[in-house]
């Protein structure tokens, strides 16, 4: 669907629900469109989708939002001008409604890509109509209801009330469409059929009145042979949909295209046999059908003939009397050529046709547009068009030449006027596309720096917190509280041999930033957060700002792994000092400029002291965490008392091993610490 429609919907909910409701709508379909463009095209899906992430939200009905997003489509397509197109299609609102299939036509020439419904008028009486909706999309019935409703209230004066009296194949909230179990797997054509219930008197009282008027009553018959001259493309149908009489165009254009048929073939034949129906769309192309139809346009095709040989046809003779056979090479079975030669066809009917048959046949079926009329003296249809033809280039490809064209038409001027823009409007439309692939590559890149943008966000705030801020929330808001969480801090240790300040400099960074390195590619998130660096020194913490049951031994096991990737990287004169306690914390975004997630409280103070006190590759860690690791297995050994600044003595203990194994064999084997708490995370 192109990106008009969901403007009119982001801009209505915006206004009369809030802009926070509709972020959270966006967040909850997964939307990762903030803007629409009027003429991008996007996902049906997206409509019903945020419909039902409404109702979830409001705690209104699906049907009500669909419902809506209908009405808010008509309310806003006026700032484009197209209230006035609608209401330039008739007086009466049932003028609107056998109209809108041609409205969804000429709409094509602004939205070439558009898949417009059909829409047809069955029954008409004083108190409404009937609507038979056809589309390819399923779950947009509701939709139109609400796009009727609103129409007839605003640009018509009239109260409508519209019901389903019965549908095929269609799904509320979906959009795919059917699948129909063939061998082809077609999609089924969803079709609703809904009763419109309106003050419509005035409307059948005026048809009334003009088929009644003396004017129309005292009109004289008109032979067959006289409208197909006026129409030398159309056709007249009899009530089996079988052709029994064409204009001389028709037949010349149809003995073109078919060159193995005989040109008597075409009268007495069904339609769908040569011809096959563009629009309306999903109907039986029946009699029953095409005499509710009146007041819609009709496009049917030419089918050409596989077969691109010469006809094999019979030629007049000087006296007319006398027919004979055209070899396959073009010539009559005496050799003589037969181009331009005239043809004599005598339709069911009784009109004598005559025509020149061509040699040339066109690269381009060719397409009638038109009405279908019912012609109650006979019983019969007669298809009143013209061929659809944009420009000189098309009239050579269906062998078509200005003369044919109807001369009461305007066939002529628009082909002319076609070719002399043409080139205008084909540079506009270059110019357009080019623009259009400018805008998605504008777009793309737009999505790629704000996927960098939010990369940087949830490397300098925890994902969770920069959701929040970002979706509204106050970040005084993000300050939380902690009962017990595990800090821990590294500190690298080198032995600098260089005898130039800068290249020791030097020589620092590169060792930080390997050491650093491996002790991020450790951070298992949402077990595990990197707080921050702060010089030599590594900062992280389990347990916040995501809740981690199992905080202090992911924190151990960071802690051995730790030592293990130092030791692994075997840089010389280079080890870490690692300290962890565990206890409440506060936790905070600070700053504005450059903000960062810090934690504050006595633990983080205990914990930087067991880092700065410990020895070097080796893990100290609190008496009061060292017995509940104990509990769980680890090895611990006995360090004593410990003076720590501000805290007096403490009691202190090595970590030596996890549970059962070293840190080498846990490594390759993995220790289900992660599953574990992934498990308890989710109640499992």
């Amino acid at each position: 669907m192109y990106g008009m429609l969901l403007e009119s919907v982001q801009h209505f909910v915006q206004l009369e629900f809030g802009e926070r409701v509709w972020n959270r709508a966006l967040i909850a379909t997964q939307c990762k469109h903030n803007v629409f463009n009027t003429h991008q095209q996007y996902p049906d899906s997206l409509i019903p989708d945020l419909a039902a992430a409404l109702a979830e939200i409001t705690g209104k009905q699906y049907d009500y939002f669909m419902i809506f997003f209908g009405r808010c489509f008509v309310r806003f397509f006026s700032n484009f001008g197209y209230d006035e197109m609608i209401r330039a299609t008739g007086r009466y609102f049932c003028d609107f409604l056998q109209s809108v299939d041609n409205i969804h036509l000429q709409m094509r020439f602004t939205y070439r890509k558009m898949k417009s419904p059909s829409m047809q008028v069955t029954d008409i009486d004083q108190n409404g109509a009937t609507l038979i909706y056809r589309s390819n999309r399923t779950g947009f019935s509701k939709y139109l209801m609400g796009q009727l409703m609103e129409i007839a209230k605003e640009i018509y004066d009239s109260d409508l009330k519209v019901r389903i009296v019965d549908s095929i194949n269609d799904s509320a909230g979906g959009t795919a469409g059917p699948i129909e179990l063939s061998s082809k797997s077609a999609l089924k054509s969803v079709v609703v059929k809904f009763r419109l219930d309106f003050d419509n008197a005035e409307y059948v009282e005026n048809c009334m009145r003009m088929k009644s008027h003396p004017s129309q009553l005292s009109l004289k018959p008109v032979t067959t042979e006289m409208l197909l001259e006026l129409f030398p493309f159309g056709m007249i149908l009899n009530n089996e949909m079988k052709i029994v009489a064409a204009g001389n165009n028709l037949i010349e254009s149809w003995s073109s295209n078919n060159d193995n048929k005989h040109p008597n073939e075409l009268i007495g034949s069904k339609i769908t046999k040569y011809f096959k129906l563009r629009r309306p769309t999903g109907i039986v192309f029946d009699f029953t059908n095409v005499t509710q139809l009146q007041a819609v346009l009709f496009e049917i095709q030419l089918i050409r003939s596989k077969n691109s040989a010469s006809a094999k046809g019979l030629v007049r003779t000087e006296s007319g009397k006398n027919f004979r056979p055209i070899s396959s090479s073009g010539g009559n079975s005496d050799g003589i050529d037969n181009e331009g030669d005239t043809v004599a066809i005598v339709n069911e009917v009784g009109t004598s046709l005559n025509f020149k048959r061509r040699g040339s046949q066109g690269i381009k079926s060719i397409l009638l547009k038109g009405e279908m009329r019912f012609l109650k003296e006979i019983n019969m249809l007669v298809f009143l068009c013209s061929p659809l033809i944009n420009n000189l280039d098309e009239m050579s490809e269906m062998s078509l030449f200005l003369n044919d064209l109807n001369f009461h038409g305007l066939s002529r001027e628009m082909v002319f006027s076609g070719f002399k823009h043409y080139s205008r409007l084909d540079l506009m439309c270059e110019r357009e596309e080019q623009r259009a692939e400018e805008l998605e590559t504008s777009l793309s890149l737009a999505d790629s720096w704000k996927k960098q943008g939010d990369e940087l966000l949830y490397s300098m705030i925890p994902r969770s917190v920069a959701d929040r801020i970002k979706n509204g929330q106050d970040p005084l808001a993000t300050c939380q509280s902690f009962e017990e969480v595990t800090v821990i801090f590294a500190e690298i240790q080198e032995q600098s041999y260089a005898s130039d300040a800068i290249q020791s400099a030097m020589n620092t960074v590169n060792t930080l930033n390997a050491a650093f390195s491996a002790f991020d590619e450790l951070i298992q998130s949402p077990m595990a957060y990197k707080v921050e660096t702060v010089g030599k020194v590594y900062m992280a913490v389990s347990g916040a700002p995501d809740v981690n049951p199992l905080h202090m031994q992911t924190v151990a096991d960071l802690s051995l792994q730790m030592l293990y990737s130092i030791k692994n990287l075997n840089i010389e004169g280079v080890s870490v000092k690692i300290g962890f306690h565990t206890g409440p914390v506060v936790a905070g975004i600070v700053g504005l400029k450059v903000p960062r997630y810090c934690l504050f409280g006595d633990t983080v103070n205990t914990a930087s002291r067991m880092e700065s006190s410990s020895e070097s590759n080796k893990i100290q860690v609190s008496g009061q965490t060292a017995k509940k690791l104990k509990k769980l297995g680890y090895k611990l050994t006995y360090r004593g008392l410990v003076t720590v600044k501000g805290k007096g003595e403490m009691e202190t203990f090595w970590l030596d091993e996890g549970p059962n194994e070293d840190y080498a064999s846990r490594k390759r084997s993995g220790s289900g610490l992660k599953n574990k708490i992934k498990n308890m995370l989710n109640g499992n």
